[in-house]
């Protein structure tokens, strides 16, 4: 069968379009008297879900024994019933009569009795995705799954595919790893994407990270689809459905056409400004991870957020503890560091970008800095330049390319990367 859907790096799809393309999806699962769940994406994520998820439950619940969809949270902070009905555009007290006999879930990571082991992946088998000189980072890994989906006959991902730090292009199979499973894969396979970097796996779409997600989702003995979109604003540029490799290849297509900017130049300063929908830096570290190829040697990233108060809810007291670090001062100080969350300590490399470290000394490329609500003395304690947001004056960047500054309004989804780029970020 071929992939149902299409898309266009300079175009949109209509309404119309769209709800084609999900009855074509629903005629393909073909859901009678059969049990379905969505997984979707949280709030940190752009797409329209409200009209996604309306179209499929217009087409699918119908017909089907049961209709129900699961936030993908992973390590993400669970959403109240409010923050829920918010996601899918629902008005409060409304949920029964937009989404009748629907139910919505989140994912529960942190909680051993919703997880099932579904395989296990042997340091020997682990290797084949490290380079020679990370060899000694394998170990026995155990496969765990939101056991939730084996209610089910069959699993539908809907989420958007965009440019990513840790797999090279976001959706298909990263909505079960790290969507909806436990830490420990989760927790080696951001940091093989670590160990990769950034600037040599973001935007790319064969990566080890994701050839290992698949391997994992082949542990999933179910029926496994994917409504992958990609999205351009507040619109769909593409939308494909099919099983999740081939949907997901479709999209991640169209994804790099769409969402990366290529620049002639780097800029000495940037300022990159977080959305709403970032409301920690475990997710507004984003503004540096799609940014950090476009600064200069030298230069110095502004994630400028007034809104974000705190580092994670989840994670904030071990980074804390470990800082903001380049790759090097883990690697070669591990006995120090190898007992701590490995996913942790990989949003630590990605946020604080290439560096250097040698005789005991830390050289990090370009100066970071937080123009946020977390206090300067947090600021310079985890290894971060600080500026009070309330100084910043946009117009100081905006307009000012040919000066070596640049304002991105809202980061953290359009990758931007060189032209001509130097040898530590070419990912050929």
């Amino acid at each position: 069968m071929s992939v149902i859907g299409f898309g266009q790096k300079d175009a949109v799809l209509s309404d119309g379009q769209i709800e084609e393309i999900i009855a074509a999806a629903a005629e393909r699962i073909a859901p009678e008297g059969k049990r379905v769940l969505v997984i979707i994406p949280d709030h940190t994520r752009t797409c329209p879900l409200p009209k996604v998820a309306r179209e499929l439950h217009k087409n699918i619940a119908p017909r089907a024994k049961a209709l129900d969809f699961l936030v993908a949270l992973g390590t993400h902070p669970a959403l109240s019933e409010d923050s829920l009905d918010k996601l899918l555009g629902i008005e409060p007290g409304q949920r029964s009569e937009v989404l009748p006999g629907s139910k919505i879930f989140n994912h529960e990571w942190k909680n051993p009795d919703a997880l099932k082991k579904i395989g296990t992946f042997s340091a020997a088998e682990i290797k084949k995705y490290l380079a020679p000189e990370n060899a000694r980072f394998s170990r026995d890994i155990d496969v765990t799954v939101n056991r939730m989906i084996f209610d089910y006959d069959i699993v539908m991902i809907a989420g958007p595919v965009f440019p990513h730090e840790v797999v090279g292009f976001s959706g298909g199979a990263k909505y079960f790893f790290p969507g909806i499973c436990g830490e420990e894969l989760l927790n080696f396979f951001h940091w093989l994407g670590a160990l990769i970097t950034i600037p040599k796996m973001i935007g790319v779409k064969d990566t080890p990270v994701r050839a290992l997600l698949h391997e994992a989702m082949d542990m999933i003995d179910m029926d496994k689809y994917a409504l992958s979109m990609v999205v351009k604003g507040s619109d769909l540029a593409g939308l494909y459905f099919d099983e999740v490799r081939a949907s997901w290849s479709a999209a991640a297509d169209l994804s790099d056409k769409t969402h990366i900017t290529y620049c002639d130049r780097a800029y000495d300063s940037i300022l990159s400004r977080a959305p709403l929908m970032y409301d920690e830096m475990w997710t507004g570290g984003k503004c540096m991870y799609k940014m950090e190829c476009a600064v200069a040697d030298g230069g110095e990233l502004i994630i400028y957020a007034p809104h974000i108060n705190e580092l994670a809810v989840a994670h904030g007291a071990v980074i804390e503890q470990i800082g903001y670090h380049s790759l090097p001062y883990f690697v070669e100080q591990w006995d120090k560091f190898k007992d701590y969350p490995w996913g942790i300590l990989a949003h630590s490399t990605h946020v604080r970008g290439i560096g250097t470290f040698v005789d005991g000394v830390e050289q990090s490329r370009v100066k970071v800095t937080l123009a946020t609500g977390i206090p300067k003395e947090l600021c310079e304690r985890i290894n971060m330049g600080y500026r009070d947001p309330a100084d910043i004056d946009i117009a100081e960047w905006e307009g000012k390319e040919d000066e070596g500054k640049l304002y991105v309004p809202k980061a953290g989804e359009m990758l931007y990367r060189l032209n001509d780029p130097p040898e530590w970020q070419r990912c050929d």
